[in-house]
């Protein structure tokens, strides 16, 4: 409401009103003491001026209380009368050399907090005057009057001025400390906001390891809504290295000088589920610590991440690496083999028989064919994952089952099996991308003819309401119940003697799950031991002309 050179709050404008209220019988008291002659003063003039003055203190006193302060003149208007008042007791009862002068100083900091400087100097001319006035009027009768008023107001002009200065010293004081509060406020908003933006879970400890300051990743990395805060920070994970030997995160953190990073930690939860994480922790080094040592740790911040999926990418890539090398270097060994042979055959005096270099050239053949499928395979598994060739388009059932089947005609009557062809009548048209299920159908094929040793392959298209049932069985070897939950799985071969006769790199059927993926369909499988196997999958059919 009003600007002052000391800042004016509630709790100081209600000090001031409480002050007034109990100055007030103090102030009448010390006068009643004046006329009664306990107290002896040169600048009495009768009882009822003093009584009229102590009177008007009591009055005013009250009314300031109790009345709240309605605009600025009103509280001008208190202020003069307070002087008024004041001035008028020392030229009338006590003077300016009595104790009472020294209350005095109490206007000089109301009006400073009310009216800034131009009110504190107002309020100091407004006494001196008075002062120099008294001496005026006093002087022939008592000349003793000059040094006595001087040194009154002299005194009432160092309490007034000392007790404004260390008020505002304080004042001071407390800005700085609320500026300084603000600015560790802003700086820890700014912290937070920074860590709650953090896709990793980031903690922020103390260095006994409890738990400060924390974001949301922490949460769900931890699968907990319970508050974090004030938790020792070990108590919250439950970590062994890779041999399986219990880590506490607490030993970590204290035993690190610098920033270090864990990447073979496994995180158990309490369901016994465990997930492969990412530490990064470091200590937080402050030299204004209790400690008299420089760079005491005061805290550390951990970042935890969980690389279960890059872990397992990692080991599936060199797994991946691992496989393709060893299946790659038996047909191109067996390639260079039976090459070079029939390199030294062609190079004798009397070549060997025609049908011995068709054998050798037709072993050659095979590896070849066998390292295009192979190249196909991961072609095609490139493709599904990168998403390439997947646009939709109408697919002709009919023409696409009829071409596959003649273009498999071959490969199955050189293994002696019946292909057959079950497809009902005006199967339709299905959108999809045309190079995926091709694909799709051809795994399902090639692996029926490869593991059928003697019997049929029927692929079978049917329509059933809205939907187009494609499937592939046939009367082979079949798959195991165990080996039927791992199949579909990147690089997954059966133990099965007959399977691992044939070579293969397992990527078949892991292809296969991707590529209906890819389609928006699932792969169904039914199958027997020794009873054969039947791959099936429903698309859709396009009914917008």
């Amino acid at each position: 409401m009003f600007e002052g050179g000391v800042t004016l709050t509630k709790d100081a404008e209600k000090a001031i009103r409480y002050v007034a209220l109990l100055g007030t019988p103090v102030f009448v008291l010390y006068g009643l003491i004046v006329m009664f002659g306990v107290v002896p003063s040169t600048n009495y003039i009768n009882d009822l001026i003093c009584l009229v003055i102590l009177s008007l203190w009591l009055a005013v006193g009250i009314y300031h209380f109790f009345a709240p302060v309605r605009s600025k003149i009103d509280m001008l208007m208190r202020f003069v009368l307070y002087h008024a008042l004041a001035l008028a007791t020392m030229l009338f009862i006590t003077g300016f050399l009595q104790p009472f002068a020294a209350s005095t100083a109490l206007l000089f900091l109301a009006s400073s907090l009310y009216y800034g400087t131009k009110g504190l100097i107002a309020s100091i001319i407004t006494v001196t005057l008075a002062a120099l006035a008294d001496i005026a009027m006093r002087y022939g009768a008592q000349p003793t009057i000059v040094s006595e008023n001087l040194l009154g107001l002299s005194a009432i002009l160092v309490i007034g001025v000392s007790i404004i200065m260390i008020i505002s010293s304080q004042e001071t004081r407390h800005k700085v400390l609320i500026k300084s509060q603000r600015q560790a406020r802003l700086q820890s908003d700014r912290v937070e906001t920074i860590m709650n933006n953090l896709t990793d879970a980031t903690f922020s400890t103390d260095n006994k390891g409890r738990v400060q300051m924390y974001n949301a990743a922490c949460l769900n990395l931890l699968d907990t809504n319970d508050s974090l805060k004030g938790k020792d920070i070990s108590d919250l994970f439950t970590l062994t290295d890779e041999s399986g030997k219990k880590v506490k995160l607490l030993s970590l953190l204290t035993a690190a000088q610098k920033t270090t990073r864990r990447d073979d930690i496994r995180h158990t939860y309490r369901d016994d589920e465990h997930i492969r994480i990412e530490l990064t922790f470091a200590p937080i080094k402050s030299t204004f610590g209790d400690s008299k040592n420089a760079n005491t740790k005061s805290g550390y911040v951990v970042i935890a991440r969980d690389i279960t999926k890059e872990k397992s990418l990692e080991e599936e890539r060199d797994e991946f690496i691992s496989v393709v090398s060893h299946e790659l270097r038996t047909p191109i060994t067996i390639v260079e083999g039976t090459l070079s042979n029939l390199q030294i055959l062609l190079g004798r005096p009397r070549v060997p028989a025609k049908a011995t270099l068709e054998t050798t050239v037709e072993t050659a053949h095979e590896q070849v064919l066998y390292l295009a499928k192979m190249v196909n395979d991961l072609s095609t598994l490139s493709r599904a994952e990168r998403g390439v060739a997947d646009a939709p388009e109408a697919v002709d059932v009919e023409e696409m089952i009829h071409r596959l089947h003649e273009q498999y005609q071959k490969d199955a009557r050189d293994k002696k099996l019946h292909l057959d062809l079950d497809m009902g009548p005006k199967p339709g048209i299905v959108k999809a991308s045309r190079l995926y299920l091709e694909e799709l159908l051809q795994n399902f094929i090639t692996n029926s003819i490869k593991y059928t040793e003697k019997g049929s392959v029927t692929i079978a298209v049917k329509q059933s309401k809205d939907m187009v049932l494609f499937t592939v069985k046939d009367t082979g070897i079949g798959i195991s119940r165990g080996d039927q939950a791992k199949i579909f799985n990147k690089f997954y071969r059966s133990e099965d003697y007959r399977i691992r006769e044939t070579s293969g790199t397992g990527l078949g059927l892991y292809v296969s799950q991707k590529l209906a993926s890819k389609l928006g369909t699932t792969i169904e499988l039914t199958s027997r031991l020794n009873h054969g196997s039947s791959f099936s999958f429903k698309m859709p059919v396009d009914t917008k002309k």
